[in-house]
Formats: structure tokens, C-alpha cells, sequence
């Protein structure tokens, strides 16, 4: 079955997480003197459960070709996960359920558009477009086993359209 990819917003993301966008409407701040504007707090880092702690990494993602097919979800279930890709350029899919059992929601990000996954959203790992893409992880490291792999009932497919 085919899945409809809709467009990233804050409100259609909102049960899985938190959209990570400086023209969401966040608040902003001038800071340096009025040399730069701060979007503060656009998502929740939430890291902590059960003695972790917050680290960034930066992942280098392949670019995949569509369509693609949907098979396997991962959650973590001590930690939420954020990325931000470091090319504003850069497109990727988001795909996100609410259980391993229901029907997913893929979204196309565009614009330097990030995302954090809240703890325990099942999401499809990163699935760049177009090029190789460079993203700012933040995340859990820590005791524990923080990443759980499922497959889906069904295979979904995932192409744009056109």
C-alpha cells in the first residue's frame, strides 16, 4: 500500500514530537547585542530517564531513492531524538506511528526543518532525498537499552507525488 506524504507542520507532527523550525512561531529573542535572534525552546530534550544524559552527534545520511518500501520501525524507549539537518537545502522523510499496529504518517521536511522524536515514537530511521545529508543528532546516551526494532504488519510505500 502506498502512504501519503504530507507536508511537515507543527500541528500535523504534534502526537510524535515536536516540529524543529525557527518560523514556527517560536519565541524570539535578540541576543549579541541585537547581532542574532534566538528561537528559544522549539523542542524538548528529554534524556534523562534512567541516568542518561544528553549528547549530540552528527550523522551522515545516504540519500534514498524512491520509491522506497516501509517494512521495520525503532523507538527509544528512554530518550527523546532530535535531528536537524545542517543544510537547510537538505529534503527527508519523516514516517511516524503511534504503534507498531496503526497506520503510519510520512512528512517531507524542507527548509532546514528538524524534528525531535518524543521517548518511545516509533519512526523509520532517517530517510534522505536528492544527496548525501549531514544532521545534528541530540539524543540519549546512558545504561539501558534505548532502542527497540519492530516490523510493521504491512510493507508501506513511500514515493512523493508528483
Amino acid at each position: 500500500m502506498r502512504l501519503p506524504v504530507e507536508a511537515l507542520t507543527r500541528a500535523a507532527f504534534a502526537p510524535f514530537g515536536e516540529v524543529i523550525d525557527a518560523d514556527a512561531g517560536a519565541a524570539t529573542v535578540a541576543i549579541n547585542a541585537g547581532t542574532a535572534q534566538r528561537h528559544a525552546a522549539l523542542a524538548e530534550v528529554d534524556t534523562s530517564h534512567a541516568g542518561g544524559r544528553a549528547v549530540i552527534s552528527r550523522v551522515r545520511a545516504q540519500p534514498r531513492a524512491l520509491p522506497c518500501t516501509v517494512n521495520r520501525l525503532e523507538r527509544h524507549p528512554l530518550g527523546s531524538q532530535a535531528f536537524v539537518p545542517l543544510d537547510p537545502a537538505q529534503r527527508y522523510l519523516v514516517v511516524v506511528a503511534s504503534a507498531i499496529d496503526a497506520v503510519p504518517r510520512a512528512f517531507l521536511a524542507t527548509n532546514g526543518q528538524g524534528v525531535n522524536y518524543r521517548r518511545g515514537t516509533w519512526h523509520h530511521p532517517l530517510l534522505a532525498l536528492d544527496r548525501v545529508g549531514d544532521f545534528l543528532v541530540v539524543d540519549r546516551a546512558g545504561p539501558g537499552d534505548n532502542c527497540e526494532e519492530a516490523a510493521l504488519p504491512q510493507a508501506w510505500e513511500l514515493q512523493l507525488p508528483s
